[in-house]
């Protein structure tokens, strides 16, 4: 099958990537030509692990291009991807300028059917907005389709959730687009991935409805962990007393300074706004992002308190940047904002991140330096802070952490560490949700 996928960012190189190694030839196309350039030379414009691979493998097949030609693109393929960015705009909502204008360059090469699918995280409703531009603006008469394909990808594991998901959500008008979407599916046939058919704006709710509930997990544990704090509990052991439990699951209950990256806080907030366009309010939304926002002054706080009631002057060890391990990904990081956070109070970091610190170091602040590793990090602080679980931040040689750092503090806000190893180290050890 020929298909095109619009964007080469995350998602849309994971999905171009993905779908050119079920077999199909996938052309993915960006309007930004250092970065086809960058691909066609085998560069990644992010990092995704083993991404660099299944790139250069399906190239070298032939399954696998790279252009800024849209609009050749599109006339050659049966099926085309949007897959471009929907930043949050200043009220609130999705910004869909660069959706309509794919959908505008689709309607101007429309040649022969094509199904013309969003993959990007988009508002209820977009599916009808995409059909209206391309019936006002195709130059021909030629038939088409509109379905909504959502993705479900984790940074740091996207390839495998592409080839090994949950499930695939299919939004279609029609059993025509609906067959030729099932098709392209068809290897997770093999591996019994469920496949649900749907209209249009139920898979675009799909999505939105599956990030806020994450959400709300992220939040409801972080809270309990507030409460374990005051009565002395241990959050460890009621997330796992929950997770138990198959009506609740285990998953996304793990404490600590809040979420962050591309999705949770954009689609929680663009989520309220098509509710309160539709005359509702989603109070448990609204509340997941309220408790949310409060991760990174609680955070900040314990580094505070952990040194005796200000970090004013003190040098404070940050490691990890990302929002989360195994990206590059620095949007809405929680460690990015508890930095922020320790400067506005007058600290001294010096921080280490194993991809992200190259990037981090892009935009000048004062009072930062960047450091090689995790013991240069260390190296002089007063205290250190553990703000994204990297695994090789799991396996650290404490004796030579307690012996670089100026005091052995360590805020460890991912709970990497039993906090009883750590104190029997010699450190002053801080944690979210035990005692």
């Amino acid at each position: 099958m020929n298909i095109t996928v619009v964007g080469t960012g995350y998602v849309g190189l994971v999905t171009g990537a993905c779908l050119s190694e079920f077999g199909n030839h996938v052309v993915c196309v960006d309007n930004n030509p250092d970065k086809i350039a960058m691909l066609h030379r085998g560069e990644m414009p992010i990092y995704e692990p083993g991404l660099d691979a299944l790139v250069e493998r399906n190239v070298k097949a032939g399954r696998l291009d790279f252009t800024t030609d849209l609009g050749k693109a599109v006339e050659r393929s049966l099926v085309v991807f949007i897959a471009v960015g929907t930043p949050q705009g200043n009220d609130g909502r999705a910004d869909l300028s660069f959706v309509k204008q794919v959908a505008r360059s689709v309607a101007e090469n429309l040649n022969s059917y094509k199904v013309v699918v969003t993959k990007s995280t988009v508002p209820a409703g977009t599916g009808r907005i995409v059909r209206e531009i391309i019936e006002t603006h195709r130059r021909a008469s030629h038939a088409f389709a509109v379905a909504s394909n959502p993705e479900f990808l984790r940074e740091g594991s996207a390839i495998e959730d592409f080839m090994r998901p949950n499930r695939v959500v299919i939004g279609c008008e029609d059993e025509t687009s609906a067959a030729i979407l099932r098709d392209l599916y068809r290897p997770l046939y093999l591996i019994e991935t469920p496949v649900l058919i749907t209209d249009v704006i139920t898979a675009e709710v799909i999505k939105y409805a599956s990030n806020a509930f994450l959400a709300t997990k992220i939040s409801f544990i972080n809270e309990m962990a507030d409460l374990c704090e005051r009565l002395g509990a241990d959050v460890h052991d009621v997330a796992k007393g929950m997770g138990l439990d198959q009506r609740i699951g285990g998953k996304f209950l793990h404490p600590g300074p809040g979420y962050g990256g591309s999705c949770f806080p954009k689609d929680t907030r663009a989520i309220l706004e098509v509710a309160r366009e539709a005359g509702l309010r989603l109070a448990i939304v609204e509340a997941t992002i309220e408790v949310n926002e409060g991760r990174i002054p609680t955070a900040v706080r314990k580094v505070r308190e952990a040194l005796g009631g200000s970090v004013r002057g003190r040098s404070v060890g940050l490691l990890g940047l990302t929002f989360k391990p195994n990206t590059d990904d620095l949007r809405e990081s929680p460690a990015m904002r508890i930095l922020d956070g320790l400067l506005a109070e007058g600290a001294r970091v010096q921080a280490y991140d194993p991809v992200g610190a190259a990037i981090a170091s892009q935009t000048p602040r004062d009072n930062v330096r960047y450091c090689d590793d995790e013991y240069a990090a260390a190296k002089g602080t007063d205290a250190l802070v553990i703000a994204t679980e990297w695994n090789q931040f799991r396996a650290l040689d404490l004796d030579r952490l307690r012996s670089a750092m100026k005091d052995p503090v360590l805020v460890d806000l991912r709970n990497i560490y039993d906090p009883a190893t750590m104190r029997g180290k010699g450190f002053r050890y801080s944690c979210v949700g035990r005692v």
